[in-house]
């Protein structure tokens, strides 16, 4: 049995495309044409258990992978699906050279500074147009780090540690929730 919280976020379904049963997808992956290739499994979750579908076509449109599932034909058989995430099993994803992670292996670790000042642990990562950034749950409140080989001097996934040099200033900008 697929357990929903043991899968790894690949994407999320944006909307409907055309009138055949396709969907615009933003990829949350490295490997889109991997990832969406025909042939491939993902799974989504709406009411009840995860549901496998496996991609029959696949093509990029305007830098995102637009992609339709076997047995889904039509825009009245899609029209539900839009927001819903697209995860695959932690096993199903590729190795990585070694230094390299995957950002799902990030969450969890403890962040300290070069100076040895603890932050506290990553509980997600989010992505944005500048780039990706570790959400660190402070004692002051939520921080965010941008994910930066200059600040991230330090990633140990197998530790779950993160050594961060932050300018300074970043963290005292960067905080978006305060504890009481």
């Amino acid at each position: 049995m697929v357990h929903w919280d043991q899968m790894v976020l690949v994407g999320r379904i944006a909307r409907p495309h055309g009138l055949r049963g396709q969907v615009a997808v933003n990829p949350e992956t490295d490997f889109p044409a991997e990832r969406f290739r025909p042939g491939a499994t993902v799974w989504t979750q709406r009411a009840g258990p995860p549901e496998a579908l496996t991609i029959a076509s696949m093509r990029v449109q305007n830098g995102r992978p637009v992609i339709a599932f076997e047995g889904w034909s039509r825009l009245e058989d899609v029209a539900g699906l839009a927001g819903l995430e697209l995860r695959v099993p932690e096993e199903a994803l590729q190795p990585l050279e070694p230094g390299r992670y995957y950002e799902h292996d990030l969450i969890g670790c403890a962040v300290d500074t070069l100076a040895g000042a603890r932050l506290g642990p990553v509980v997600r990562v989010e992505r944005g147009p500048g780039g990706s950034r570790l959400v660190v749950s402070a004692a002051h409140g939520e921080t965010l780090i941008p994910l930066a080989v200059e600040i991230c001097v330090d990633v140990d996934v197998v530790g779950k540690r993160i050594r961060i040099d932050p300018p300074d200033g970043l963290i005292e900008l960067n905080v978006v929730g305060s504890r009481r």
